[in-house]
């Protein structure tokens, strides 16, 4: 059972290093992940507040890693363009997008909420 959770670890860590060099949204989330936390643990004023705002991040990263594995899979299919990957693609990418709108819709409230 061990090796198995160390193994699915193992698979992760390799999809979050491959993200964080290849892709530049992945990049630009990652950063604001590692602002967000410091100002989270500043902002909230409560537990639950700073987890709601990290867990905003999170699922925004989350969200983006989809919207990548999404466009890879895409792309090695089909690698030309076709207007059914696209729409494809642009789903992938709304989802993407929703999450970045959850996240701020929370960070939004906890400043308010504080100040």
């Amino acid at each position: 059972m061990m090796t198995a959770l160390w193994l699915a670890f193992l698979n992760s860590w390799r999809g979050l290093i491959y993200g964080a060099r290849t892709e530049r949204a992945i990049r630009l989330e990652l950063v604001l992940l590692a602002l967000g936390v410091p100002a989270a643990l500043m902002l909230g004023g409560s537990l639950w507040v700073r987890v709601a705002l990290l867990a905003s991040l999170l699922l925004m990263l989350g969200a983006e890693f989809l919207n990548t594995a999404v466009e890879k899979l895409c792309d090695h299919l089909h690698p030309d363009r076709h207007a059914r990957i696209g729409i494809v693609k642009d789903l992938a990418s709304a989802g993407a997008f929703l999450t970045q709108g959850i996240a701020a819709l929370v960070w939004a409230a906890a400043v308010i909420d504080r100040f």
